[in-house]
């Protein structure tokens, strides 16, 4: 069986969604698949999940400033290589590295693994980080800024292949970081529809009221969940709606600041703020909810960005309010209705209540975003092009291409 280690520093797996289907449709496939990524709440240093082997470091978040991620990264890279040795020395050689990002750090490990077992290196190529830079800090060192750039560089030529998220990152492969079309794949982050669809509704998640609207993701300064309580506060206090309750699900750099906010601004009453909840709690909430929030402003990371619960709004049968960015179209077409990046919190607001004051718009947007799901966007229409990627570098494809010639 060939051995496959994946490196993720952003998030613990199996609760990277999108890791956890390249782990599985790497283990379907015949891979032996090794993780390293930092530790869950509830997972230990070693598990084997459903097959695939998961090696776990303890995790550590000095802060959200520029040095505060030096730290984590110089921190998590130590920890990820003494987790690399072990697997190696326990296990053999690996055929294939995969690193995610961000950050874009792990290209030393793979020469590494190149030089000394002839291992092939594949660049999952999650984020923009220059761009996320600058959008975190849009005053910050130009030399920070150059370093990132010199580090996507060096992932970039490090790579063997890159699979791409969408056709603006695949660009960005192209052009900045040299790399031939043949040599890069899109690989979009699709939900299982088999897994992500709607359920009984809670009636409870209402809280007493006649909507809900949702909010699933990461809760960073480049998230925009400040200009959902923003509109929210436009929508309770402003306009008067009492009929709508908020539920915005997931953790991240700002989550504290963000419940003080809700506080200052007198919605404790109308939004929750739960921090990273269960599959089953999220389940419940989109099952009930009437709208999805893609709430992400324009900048440069945001416009060429693919949002994973945007199309996992789409799996529930939900319409979505967004922003009008370049890849947020791409990714919900019709499923979505786009609000002018410049209208801020209350064009958000505006677009929000007229979704939900038409249920008949409501019905026909959440039936064409889950068929947009189940004939395009599911993992299984993006597994075959993240398999053949590896089955090529590990000569499987070249392998069952002379057995298909012996057999004819």
């Amino acid at each position: 069986m060939p051995r496959v280690l994946i490196i993720v520093q952003n998030l613990p797996v199996p609760f990277d969604r999108r890791v956890w289907l390249e782990c599985q449709t790497l283990r379907d496939a015949g891979y032996d698949v090794t993780v390293i990524c930092p530790r869950g709440k509830d997972t230990g240093a070693y598990q084997v999940v459903d097959g695939v082997t998961i090696h776990g470091y303890r995790p550590y978040a000095p802060g959200g400033s520029a040095l505060g991620y030096v730290l984590e990264y110089a921190y998590s890279f130590l920890a990820t290589a003494r987790l690399a040795r072990k697997a190696r020395r326990r296990g053999g050689r690996f055929d294939v590295v995969q690193a995610c990002n961000p950050p874009d750090i792990f290209w030393p490990l793979a020469r590494w693994f190149r030089m000394r077992d002839g291992t092939r290196f594949v660049f999952d190529h999650h984020d923009l980080c220059p761009e996320l830079f600058r959008s975190r800090f849009p005053h910050g060192s130009r030399l920070a800024l150059r370093g990132l750039e010199l580090l996507e560089r060096a992932t970039f030529r490090t790579a063997d292949r890159v699979t791409s998220t969408n056709e603006s990152y695949r660009q960005v492969a192209m052009r900045r970081g040299g790399k031939a079309p043949d040599r890069v794949s899109v690989v979009r982050t699709g939900p299982d529809p088999r897994v992500m669809k709607a359920s009984e509704p809670v009636p409870a998640e209402r809280r007493g009221r006649k909507h809900l609207v949702a909010y699933l993701g990461v809760m960073g300064p480049q998230d925009g969940v400040d200009v959902v309580l923003a509109a929210a506060d436009h929508v309770v206090h402003a306009l008067g709606r009492e009929d709508v309750s908020f539920t915005l699900m997931g953790g991240g750099d700002c989550h504290a600041e963000l419940v003080a906010e809700r506080d200052r601004l007198g919605l404790q009453d109308y939004v929750e703020l739960p921090g990273r909840v269960p599959d089953a709690y999220v389940s419940d909430v989109l099952s009930t909810a009437d709208v999805g929030l893609s709430p992400d402003p324009l900048n440069p990371l945001n416009d060429v960005s693919t949002m994973n619960k945007t199309m996992e709004y789409m799996a529930f049968g939900l319409p979505v309010v967004a922003f009008d960015l370049v890849e947020t179209r791409v990714s919900a077409g019709d499923a979505a209705v786009y609000a002018d990046p410049e209208s801020g919190p209350r064009g958000l607001a505006g677009l929000l209540l007229d979704l939900l004051d038409d249920q008949e718009t409501r019905t026909l947007m959440g039936k064409v975003g889950r068929e947009r799901v189940e004939d395009q966007l599911a993992w299984e229409h993006q597994a075959p092009s993240y398999l053949a990627v590896f089955d090529e570098l590990t000569g499987r494809r070249a392998v069952a291409s002379d057995q298909r010639r012996k057999d004819t």
